[in-house]
């Protein structure tokens, strides 16, 4: 594969070097030239100095041979830009762009531009190791809409099916640890004593899957 990375800031340059690891081919734009040092002399791909939104320095990157483009400079609108435009006018397939606005972020995965909303992101991560009481976050989306939680369930539910525990919180059970397995359910899967149960939510659902989770009364 080819990929263009616009940006070439920590997060760029970390990108270019692990693809490149992987046997791609890599492509990074910056504006600033002095930026590229950050790649240092084993990076072997290429380097294109000017704006990602400019479409001569996206062809100048392979932008018309790419099978990716990333853009992960500091601006939101920059990186916005660029995405639509390596998607858009350039039919690049595989389009992601980083974004610290979490409203905008909203916006343009709407759009069908995946974003990684670093700010929110980040700190979701930091919250769940710094207050470990209630839930377990096991995975946020990048759009810090949907996670997966850890839901501790009442005994009474042992021996119902997985698809009623669903059917009671209406979310939906991701997978099981049993006896330290990752087990995926299936419709006749049924709450063993001992397993740990991670759960789709949405974070206004989180209160509720609990309550009803941990409730005596809950597999009747």
């Amino acid at each position: 594969m080819h990929i263009v990375i616009m940006g070439c800031g920590r997060v760029g340059s970390t990108l270019a070097h692990n693809l490149e690891s992987r046997g791609h081919s890599v492509a990074v734009i910056d504006q600033d030239a002095d930026a590229f040092r950050r790649l240092g002399p084993e990076f072997a791909g290429t380097t294109v100095t000017g704006a990602g939104f400019d479409g001569d320095v996206l062809r100048q990157a392979g932008i018309e041979r790419a099978d990716a483009f990333a853009a992960v400079s500091s601006g939101d609108n920059s990186n916005i830009i660029s995405a639509r435009l390596a998607r858009e006018t350039f039919g690049v397939s595989r389009v992601a762009a980083r974004i610290y606005d979490q409203r905008r972020a909203q916006v343009y995965e709407r759009l069908g531009i995946p974003t990684v909303a670093t700010v929110r992101w980040t700190a979701d991560r930091m919250l769940r190791h710094l207050l470990p009481e209630g839930n377990v976050e096991i995975f946020r989306d990048p759009t810090s809409t949907v996670s997966i939680i850890e839901v501790p369930v009442h005994r009474e539910w042992i021996g119902h099916r997985v698809q009623r525990l669903e059917q009671a919180t209406g979310a939906r059970v991701a997978y099981l640890l049993r006896f330290g397995i990752g087990t995926l359910p299936t419709a006749s899967s049924v709450v063993q004593e001992g397993d740990q149960i991670f759960m789709l939510v949405t974070d206004d659902m989180v209160a509720t899957v609990t309550e009803i989770a941990a409730a005596p009364d809950g597999g009747q």
